[in-house]
């Protein structure tokens, strides 16, 4: 995990067996600073995935200089969304992506993997479930890997201590309580959110914020 700087959303390095992933990329302002830390990690990794949680720029922003990077050290790239994350991606829709707010533009792209619920995203001999988690934006989705360490990456979804908020575009409040319902089914040591600490009362967590929003 490397947590993120402002304004640049947490980024997580997930591996095996010569192949990556990497959970959101920041604004791309902050890049510099994270490919230090990433560099060791990535040796011998041949294929690398980039999935975006949501559309929002603070975490797709660093997409381009990402991929730029890592294909100048001959790793191969693939980007990865839920479907609704990915059509927005490839539209470039600034007014979701909400570039403007840090006086950005996104440039559309292209995504390779348009994953639906209930889908694997594999890494190596892992396999992560794509969960899809609207609420905070349409598209929000939450990867959980279930092994001796179960862990969920939840992107804006779920916080320590709070949720993602839903007064943004394609944001809603009463899919958001559906969504919380949904991960408060899941067995879950360890949550990875997208800003903040790592969320380690997972149950407790989720029950105090519905609590609040029922």
């Amino acid at each position: 995990m490397i947590r993120g700087l402002r304004p640049d959303s947490n980024v997580y390095l997930v591996r095996d067996e010569g192949e990556a992933l990497i959970i959101d990329t920041g604004t791309g302002v902050n890049w510099h600073r994270y490919a230090g830390i990433l560099e060791g990690y990535l040796r011998n990794v041949e294929r690398l995935t980039v999935f975006n949680t949501h559309e929002h720029f603070d975490h797709t922003g660093g997409n381009p200089t990402l991929k730029r990077w890592l294909e100048g050290k001959g790793i191969g790239v693939t980007f990865a969304a839920h479907e609704s994350t990915a059509r927005t991606l490839e539209r470039g829709d600034d007014y979701v992506i909400l570039s403007y707010a840090y006086g950005r533009r996104f440039e559309p792209q292209k995504v390779d993997l348009h994953l639906k619920d209930g889908e694997s995203l594999r890494v190596g001999s892992l396999k992560l479930e794509v969960i899809h988690t609207p609420g905070h934006t349409a598209g929000s989705a939450c990867l959980y890997l279930k092994g001796e360490v179960r862990l969920m990456f939840t992107g804006d979804t779920i916080f320590r201590g709070t949720a993602g908020r839903t007064d943004l575009p394609t944001g809603d409040e009463g899919e958001l309580r559906e969504s919380l319902e949904r991960l408060n089914d899941y067995e879950v040591d360890f949550g990875l959110p997208g800003h903040g600490w790592v969320i380690d009362d997972w149950r407790g967590n989720l029950e105090r914020i519905l609590g609040w929003l029922r």
